[in-house]
Formats: structure tokens, C-alpha cells, sequence
């Protein structure tokens, strides 16, 4: 039977079914009911049997298997000039790691019967999303901006979905695609959980705890590849936090089935401009400040403030749907955020590419912030760290 839901902030549950609310009466976001945790030790690496890709963790999964292209178990290689490894992230079948999630988020629709399912997206989710409702054989409709890049809007048609280009910014999207999944124009309403009486089944890789099922499995992958010992520290591109909070909870899994004993710490990275969990680590200290986050914010208070970073469209969020999980995620762990300006990851993006690393700019802007935190002394020289690349160069043309 599919997993019901839960809200963690009010404690509200809710039956699985197609018609399940995308979200909880009280405004928050809905997650699984249940965190399924393995018994007993994890085999050697060398012994671990990874022919089913990511779905080689079913254990911790509240999804079942329905739709899969072979994902996962992308490669973990040293990056010397960085002194760090990084996971490809950007060579999975439609070139981002939204495949992680996209995967699970389908098998979740598959398992409650849905027919059609809508997105909305700055563009690789939307890809993603479209091709595997394509392997499953369902209808996708992606809400995407009018000015999306040409190679994200061909990868979700000629998967056969059909792309719904949208006016304005990024929240305009998501605002269009809210009033079709409801069936009216009151999508932003609250006091009733909101339903999915309109054209379809909101498959939000914001909203939908389904997606964050698929991106934990990024750090089982983590750990395995390591011989089950996690990093001091992950450096991860952020915008509606899918990565870092799937990233979050499968080190916590992890640490909770007695797999591993740390979570590594999660250091994140924003654009100028669209950075609203920098801003709020930078402007809110938690009753313990931790000294590296002190640093950042008064190094960020003798700044001049930078021009928006148009460079990094992959992470162009300034309202995140899981706002305040991420930064107690964040928090938690020790962690940190950071706003980069367009120079600092154009840097970036052009040392990756010569050292053979071909990325799309966003995914740039997690190596140029772990020069940053070490230049701020958030990392040390000595710290062990992991970055996931994010996203394909071939998504650029």
C-alpha cells in the first residue's frame, strides 16, 4: 500500500490516494508518515550488488519500484585541484540528478493510479519529470518560464509532454501551475488542505515528499562509495533544497540504522540576488552560534551588495517551498550558506571545464563556494569534503 503523510508542523495526516493534498492545511509541506530504516550491517562496497541502481536502497524507500531508466550509483572521483571528490551528478539519462527523484516521484504516481501528472520548473526537473512519466507511460504537463533555454524545452517535448510556457518569474510559474492542479484561482488559499481537483496530479519536485525519497538516496551512495565513512563536509548548489534535504535526511537515516555515526556538515550555495537561506542563516542566529557562520555574516555585512546572479537559472528561487526545513537542516548539522556573484562562478565554471568536468553554470557554483568557505575558514585545508555536480554542459546549447 502506498505510504500516507504527514505534516511535521502540525501533526495533520493524510491518506495516500490521487486526490492526497499537495500540501497541508496549515501552509506546510507534507512528507512520508514513516522513515523505513534496514536491519542489520551494510555489506563492503565491493560486495554491494548495484544492478538496480539507486532502487539497490529500496530498504529505506517508502516508494516501490515502478518506473526506473537504470539511475543511479553515479561515479565518485577525486577532483585534486579542488582537494575534494565529486559525484557526477550530471550523468544521469537526462543529464541532472533530478533523475534521482524523478524516478521515485513516478513510481509514487504509478503506485496511486494517477493519469496525468503536472510540474513546474525552471527546467531539468521538468525534463526529468517528463521523460520518466514518459517510461510510465502517463501525461505530463510542465509549467515552465517563457525564457527557458532551448535544450530543457526540447527534452520535455520530445518526451511528449506538453510544455506550458509561462510569463514573468519563477513564482509566476509555479502560480500558473498551482490554479490548473486546483481547478481554480485560488491556489494560494489556505484553511482547507488544497486538493487536486483541476487538470492533474501535482507532481512539485518542491512539494512532493516522493521527489526527496529519490535525492536521500544521493547520500546512501555517498557513504557506500566511501566504504560506509561520510565526508566532514558536502558543498551543495541551493535552491528549493531538493538536494541538500534529500542529502540531509539520508545521512540522518544512515546514522539512525546504524550504519554510519556523523552527518557531515551541509554547506550551502546561492546566487547574488536569489539567495534567501544565506540571508536568513546571515540575519538569524540560532541560540548557539556556531563560529564559522558568525564569519560569514559579518564578512557579508562589510560587503557591498552584488548585482543578481543571472548566470546560476537553475537556482533562481526566492521563496523555497521547504524554507524552514532547509535551514534547520542547515543548522543541524552545523552548516552554512553563501551568495556567490556571476564572476565567481564563471571562474568556476571555466576551471571545471578545462580540468574535463562539463557542466551547465549552475553546477559551478558549488565548487566556486567551497573556495569561498575555505578562503572564510568555514572549511579547513584538512576537511574532507564531497561536491555533487550537478547538471549536464549539454544543457547549455
Amino acid at each position: 500500500m502506498p505510504a500516507d503523510l504527514r505534516c511535521h508542523a502540525c501533526g495533520n495526516e493524510y491518506e495516500a490516494g490521487p486526490d492526497e493534498p499537495w500540501r497541508c492545511a496549515c501552509g506546510h509541506a507534507l512528507d512520508f508518515a514513516a522513515q523505513p530504516l534496514p536491519e542489520g550491517s551494510p555489506p563492503p562496497f565491493s560486495k554491494l550488488d548495484t544492478r538496480r541502481g539507486l532502487w539497490t536502497f529500496f530498504e529505506f524507500l517508502p516508494v516501490s519500484r515502478q518506473v526506473s531508466l537504470g539511475e543511479g550509483f553515479t561515479p565518485l572521483v577525486p577532483a585534486e585541484e579542488w582537494d575534494a571528490q565529486f559525484k557526477l551528478e550530471y550523468v544521469f539519462p537526462t543529464g541532472s540528478y533530478k533523475d534521482r527523484g524523478a524516478t521515485t516521484l513516478l513510481s509514487r504516481a504509478v503506485e496511486l493510479g494517477v493519469d496525468t501528472v503536472i510540474e513546474d520548473s525552471s527546467g531539468n526537473a521538468g525534463a526529468a519529470i517528463a521523460t520518466y512519466a514518459a517510461r510510465a507511460g502517463l501525461d505530463a504537463e510542465i509549467y515552465v518560464p517563457a525564457d527557458i533555454k532551448q535544450s530543457k524545452l526540447v527534452a520535455i517535448q520530445r518526451a511528449g509532454a506538453r510544455p506550458v510556457r509561462v510569463e514573468g518569474d519563477r513564482e509566476a510559474v509555479t502560480e500558473a501551475c498551482l490554479a490548473a492542479v486546483e481547478g481554480d484561482e485560488s491556489a494560494a488559499s489556505l484553511g482547507d488542505a488544497p486538493g487536486q481537483s483541476g487538470e492533474g496530479w501535482y507532481g512539485s519536485h518542491a512539494w512532493n515528499p516522493a521527489f526527496y525519497a529519490g535525492t536521500m538516496t544521493f547520500a546512501f551512495e555517498v557513504a557506500a562509495q566511501r566504504e560506509w565513512a561520510v565526508p566532514d563536509a558536502v558543498v551543495l548548489p541551493l535552491g528549493h533544497g531538493t538536494l541538500l534535504l534529500g542529502a540531509y535526511r539520508g545521512f540522518r537515516a544512515l546514522r539512525e540504522a546504524g550504519v554510519t555515526d556523523d552527518v557531515p556538515r551541509l554547506l550551502a550555495a546561492q546566487g547574488t540576488g536569489y539567495a534567501p537561506i544565506a540571508e536568513a542563516i546571515g540575519s538569524d542566529p540560532p541560540d548557539e552560534p556556531d563560529p564559522g557562520a558568525e564569519l560569514t555574516a559579518a564578512l557579508d555585512r562589510d560587503e557591498e551588495p552584488a548585482e543578481p546572479n543571472e548566470l546560476v537559472d537553475g537556482v533562481h528561487i526566492k521563496e523555497p517551498a521547504r524554507k524552514d526545513q532547509i535551514v534547520d537542516a542547515i543548522r543541524d548539522t552545523g552548516g552554512d550558506a553563501v551568495a556567490l556573484d556571476a564572476a565567481a562562478v564563471e571562474g568556476s565554471l571555466d576551471r571545471l571545464h578545462r580540468a574535463g568536468f562539463y557542466v551547465e553554470p549552475t553546477s559551478a557554483i558549488a565548487p566556486a563556494a567551497l573556495s569561498e568557505y575555505r578562503r572564510r575558514g568555514v572549511v579547513a585545508e584538512s576537511d574532507d569534503v564531497v561536491v555533487p555536480l550537478t547538471g549536464s554542459g549539454m544543457k547549455t546549447l
